[in-house]
Order: structure tokens, then sequence, then C-alpha cells
């Protein structure tokens, strides 16, 4: 029983059949044509080269299959962790400049790896439902934010000027005093952008409007990424085929043929004492957005996940990712939408996944040499957008609780005045504080006598006295005698919140 739940695709392997095949291989050539460009666009934020993001696609999707409860997430560079980790690489590259970007992130692939699935092994998965909705939408919101100023730079040409690693209200400041800058990279980032957003409004429409035709358009809106790239890469090629050693549009450049950076992860004391810092932030965003997205699609197709054999596939997958040149890796929600929609039936679809991405990093990278940076930005800022949350779910924050509401703006003004790891850190602090403070404040109630009289029975009731649980206010409870009361509970009666639950009954009685 045990083994069986570390490797779940053991229950439905042999059952496997064409129709699921089908399936499976539209829904793995669909990610795989969003994967590559995004990919490759992620690594950048990291602070690696294109490769290492095509590196963390592969090892993400060959590998999960094997552990997953989830026929629906992707694996592979997000933003939110590339963001992350290139603050973690570029902190300790700067402290260690003997050690590589590459060969940190890799470090850090295998430590919070090692982490992620002894939190699974220990049956700790629990520990996600502690943190509110409101927290993990300000560290996203957050994020995204971070993101898109970091990136603005990039889509413009303006990105030399100036650190873009800085807090993003610095960033922002910095790009508006040094627009001067700018060259004809805005042009092309510019316009790579409006596209987007103007084929994903058109596909919108036209799938309320031609309900009969939704297939044909859902996969061109899910492709539309590809179609950018190729239109924003041939651009480029015809810009700069003639002097690509000084090309007058910036370009991807070289990336190197198969797997390059195979190898063992360097791990030393210094290494491992410099990561163990920044091991908290990184398991709270690997662990939660990826638990998150699963719970999120089972509910959605009506299947359960194991949230810790979920913790040991993600832990797995990243120790094993680092020794192909891997970095921190998790479960992509954009993705993980289009393969739900794209039909799959079983997570066998990410093994072909795989293999397009191999033919990519063997056979496409002479091609890739000529991708615009200013479109990568673009399809970052893109993708990035839907994670910033609107007026209405704020709106519904405010509604159920306004100090869940302030725990948001916390955790944003947080992450664009200071940085993600920080912002991470105070929304889970201040969740946790709202949570003891409910506990320590819990309420109780004053409970009075009422008669109940039906056909069957005659019995006595006991309400409210002040009807403050939303019993018939025309109901008026009788007190007890005298010397005796009923005061009702609400939460287990523990150290936080026992001399609250004493003052109020001595102040009753009293």
């Amino acid at each position: 029983s045990y083994f069986l739940s570390l490797f779940p695709f053991i229950t439905w392997i042999y059952r496997y059949n064409l129709v699921w095949f089908s399936n499976d291989i539209i829904a793995g050539l669909t990610v795989a044509a969003v994967v590559i460009p995004q990919g490759m666009a992620y690594a950048g934020l990291a602070k690696l080269a294109p490769q290492f993001g095509l590196y963390s696609s592969f090892v993400g999707v060959i590998i999960y299959w094997f552990f997953a409860t989830s026929k629906d997430i992707t694996i592979g560079p997000v933003a939110v962790m590339s963001i992350l980790t290139g603050t973690i690489v570029d902190d300790i590259h700067k402290l260690y400049p003997e050690y590589d970007y590459h060969v940190i992130a890799s470090a850090l692939a295998v430590v919070v790896g090692c982490a992620v699935c002894a939190l699974g092994m220990f049956r700790l998965g629990f520990v996600v439902n502690f943190i509110p909705l409101p927290a993990l939408a300000a560290f996203t919101t957050g994020s995204a934010l971070n993101i898109i100023v970091g990136q603005v730079p990039v889509l413009m040409g303006n990105n030399k000027s100036f650190d873009t690693r800085q807090s993003p209200f610095l960033v922002f400041i910095n790009f508006w005093k040094n627009i001067r800058f700018c060259n004809y990279n805005a042009i092309l980032g510019l316009s790579a952008l409006v596209l987007l957003y103007s084929i994903r409004l058109f596909c919108t429409y036209a799938i309320r409007r031609y309900p009969r035709r939704e297939k044909l358009f859902f996969f061109l809106n899910t492709l539309r990424t590809v179609f950018i790239i190729l239109i924003y890469l041939f651009i480029s090629w015809l810009i700069n085929r003639h002097d690509p050693t000084h090309p007058h549009t910036a370009i991807l450049g070289t990336i190197p043929q198969g797997f390059q950076n195979m190898a063992v992860p360097t791990i030393d004391r210094t290494m491992l004492s410099e990561l163990v810092t920044y091991l908290p932030s990184a398991i709270i965003v690997l662990v939660i957005e990826h638990i998150a997205i699963a719970k999120a699609f089972g509910r959605i197709n009506n299947y359960a996940i194991d949230p810790n054999q979920e913790l040991i596939a993600i832990g797995v997958t990243n120790v094993l990712g680092s020794f192909f040149g891997a970095y921190p890796a998790t479960g992509s929600f954009s993705r993980t939408a289009i393969k739900s929609k794209a039909g799959v039936r079983t997570p066998l679809a990410g093994v072909i996944t795989g293999i397009v991405i191999v033919l990519a990093i063997y056979v496409l990278t002479p091609v890739f040499f000529w991708i615009s940076q200013a479109s990568l930005a673009a399809v970052i800022i893109h993708a990035i957008g839907d994670l910033i949350i609107g007026p209405k779910t704020l709106k519904q924050f405010w509604r159920v609780n306004p100090l869940e509401f302030l725990i948001f703006w916390i955790g944003i003004l947080v992450t664009v005045f200071s940085n993600i790891e920080n912002g991470i850190y105070v929304c889970i602090l201040t969740s946790l504080l709202l949570l003891l403070y409910r506990f320590g404040n819990a309420e109780g109630k004053f409970l009075g006598q009422i008669q109940f009289v039906s056909e069957r029975e005659k019995r006595n009731v006991y309400i409210s006295m002040n009807h403050s649980d939303g019993t018939n206010p025309m109901i008026d409870p009788v007190e007890m005698n005298d010397g005796i009361f009923i005061y009702r509970i609400y939460e287990d009666f523990l150290y936080p919140n026992a001399a609250n639950y004493m003052e109020k009954l001595v102040e009753e009685v009293f």
C-alpha cells in the first residue's frame, strides 16, 4: 500500500488505452508549444541563460508523472519561483563570485527539493492550510508587480543604465529617470504585447460568438505566445542578419545544443550555509503554488489529490533535475489550465511534452539565436498579468474580514517597497498573528432557555441571550435559575484564550 502511494501511476497504467493516448498527445503537444518560449523567458528572471529554462521544463514533465496524483498539473519554470531564484543566486554570487549562477541555482534545487520531499514523507502537507487566501493573493500579486516592473526596461530596451534587481519602487523611478535611453526594442516589445492581448480578446469574443468552433479558437488562443515569438523572431532575423555580432536590437544569442550542463550539483559547507538562510521562502513558494494549483484543478475535474504525495513528487523532481542543470521548478497555473482544457487524461502527457522539449534542445537552438529579448519580455508581462488580483476579489476579502483585507495590502506594500522574500515572510507572519488573535479572542455566548413544542415532543432548547447567533429576535429566552448559567465556548479551552473566557465569565457573573 505504501509502495503504491509512492508510485500512483501503477494504479492506472495497466488500463491505459488508445483513447487516453490520443488525448494525452494533444495535451502534451499543446503544453510543449507553450512551455518552450515560457521556459526560456523565465530563465532570464532567474538570472540564468535560456537553456536552463529548457532543462527545467524537460525534467519537470519527464519525472513528475511517476509520482503524480494530479493528471492536470505541469511542473516547470514559473515566474514567482524564477524571480526568487534570481534574487538568491545574485545575493550568493556577490558574496562568493567563484560560484557560477547556474551552480548556485542547481544547488538550491537540491536543497529545497530534499526539504520539500521530507515534508511529504513526514505527512506535513497540512501546514499549507494555515495560510489564508489573502496572504497567498498578496504574495502572488506583489510578485507579479515586481516581475512586470523589472521587465518593462527590457521591453523598452532600457535595461543597461540601472539595476533592475532593486525594489520595484526604485526600478520604476529609475526607469522614468532613464527613459531617454529607450531604443528600437521598444517598438518590438510594445507591439508584441499589444498583439498578445489582441489575440486573446479576439479569441475570447469568438468563442462566445461561435460556440461550435470553440476548440479552434481555444488552440489559437493557447498558441498565441508561439505565434508572437515566431513572428518577432523573423523580424529580428531580418533586422540583424547582416551583422549578428553587433545586433541592432537585443537578441537571445547563442544557446548550446544538448544538455551541456549535466553534472553532480556542487554543495559544499559554504554553499549549504548560505542556501539555508533562503530555504524558508523557497519552500513556501514551491509548496504553496503547487498544492494550491493541484487542489484547484482536482476540484474542477472531480478528483482528489494527495498533498503529501505531491510534495514528494516536486521534491524528487527538483533533486533529480539538478543533475541536468535545472533550477527549482513547481506547478504552473497557466500551463496546467491549458493542459486541462486540452483534454488531458493522465500524467503521461508529460512524456510527450518532454520529447518535444528534447527535440527543441538538440535541433532548434540555432533558430533560438534570433529571438527578440523585447518579445520575450512581452511574453513574461502578458503571462504574469493574470496573477494580479482584481477589484472583485478584493471586495470579497473586505466583506469576509477587513483584517484579511489589511493583510493583503501589507503584503503588497512590503513586496513593492522591499522584495519578494520579505513580502513572503510578512504575509506568513501577519497571517499567523491573525490566527492567534482570533483564537485568543474567541467568542463565547451565555445561553437562555426556551421551550420547543412539536407534535412528537416537548423539550427545552438553549439559545443566545442576545440573539447574536442569528436566532429569531421575537423569541425571548428565559434566564436560568439563580446560581446556574450556561456559557457556550466556540473554541478549545486552551491557554491562549483561557484568560479571555474567564474575564467574560467573571464580568457577567459577578
